[in-house]
């Protein structure tokens, strides 16, 4: 009972953060930004200042510039994961006469994966240069809004398209951006966008395959003993029928690594399912995560240096078409300006 107790209190405390974070994570003064900022001030005056230099150069090496840590720690994670499935969930699966096809689906869906990973990470996301700037000028109309027409990146020095940003991790101008992402160490953008939600949906169907076929498992070596019609005695030799706790216990007890595997790939499916729900929420609207996060943060109260005060905008999303040319899109960016027939 205790180790369940304890499983269920992490675990709903991972969704409740997470949770949290995507709620916090499009207000422009959060209480979570102004709750960091107020235990970073508390922390710099007990932290000494020498530490205090060493973490920001490290978390600004880790999350503000190219670095192929996270992809190791996915592979690694991958390779942890696969291992175990292969050293002993697949053997006495085999053993236990599950069929083939289910065993090898997650093999299957790893191969799928790991290929739109290398052609998510190797990609170009769309780089907007001096040569091709004017010609991705065409492609998106501003919407006046979110893009300003006649807008020069200082980095760059390039004249930006609409629905384009600086990523100041790669140090380049991103045509349609939508985030950085560490895990496969590259941006995303016009280029490699249906790619990247390939690979989110071949990663989210691996861990889900991988997560069912270890439920099965588990469950068949449950009928097998027998145990969950059974009795078992407590510490005073009392007899007491077999519950969900007990026989998490024992399991855990028998398979110790398998049942952590399956925690943490159960887990990673949730997130991952979540993660993939949204992704496909922009990709059926025809936004990007930037754009999102923008349009979030703006409620009305920005006004351009030529918009009359008493004229509040209104953030309208121009760049929706419909659910399947959107989503058509994604896969075939646009490489002229589509004008609406008037």
């Amino acid at each position: 009972m205790d180790f369940l107790t304890l499983f269920l209190i992490y675990l709903c405390f991972v969704l409740a953060v997470t949770a949290l974070l995507c709620l916090c994570s499009g207000r422009k003064e959060s209480f979570l930004a102004r709750s960091v900022n107020r235990a970073s001030q508390v922390l710099s005056l007990v932290i000494p200042t020498q530490l205090q230099r060493v973490t920001h150069r490290a978390l600004h090496r880790l999350f503000h510039t190219r670095s192929c840590l996270f992809v190791v720690l996915h592979v690694a994670l991958q390779a942890a994961v696969f291992g175990e499935y292969t050293w002993e969930v697949f053997v006495y699966c085999w053993e236990l006469q599950f069929h083939i096809l289910l065993l090898l689906l997650p093999y299957l869906l790893l191969a799928g994966n790991v290929g739109c990973f290398l052609l998510c990470s190797r990609a170009n996301p769309g780089i907007v240069t001096k040569s091709n700037a004017a010609s991705l000028v065409k492609v998106y109309a501003y919407d006046g809004v979110l893009f300003q027409r006649g807008l020069v990146c200082p980095t760059c020095t390039v004249q930006k398209p609409a629905r384009s940003k600086h990523c100041s991790v790669c140090r380049t101008c991103v045509h349609r951006f939508d985030h950085h992402c560490v895990w496969v160490n590259n941006c995303i953008g016009a280029s490699n966008a249906g790619v990247f939600l390939l690979y989110l949906l071949s990663l989210t169907a691996t861990a889900a395959a991988v997560a069912a076929v270890t439920a099965a498992f588990l469950i068949q070596v449950l009928l097998l003993s027998n145990i969950m019609h059974g009795t078992y005695l407590d510490a005073q030799g009392q007899e007491h029928a077999v519950e969900i706790p007990f026989l998490v216990q024992h399991l855990f007890l028998t398979f110790p690594r398998v049942v952590f595997m399956l925690g943490f790939v159960i887990l990673l499916t949730l997130v991952l399912g979540g993660y993939c729900s949204f992704s496909l929420y922009l990709a059926l609207t025809n936004q990007t995560t930037n754009e999102w996060c923008k349009s979030r943060r703006f409620r009305g109260s920005l006004h351009l240096p030529s918009q009359p005060h008493d004229r509040p905008l209104v953030y309208k999303n121009i760049y929706s078409k419909g659910i399947w040319r959107n989503l058509k899109e994604i896969f075939n960016p646009p490489t002229v300006l589509e004008r609406k027939k008037k």
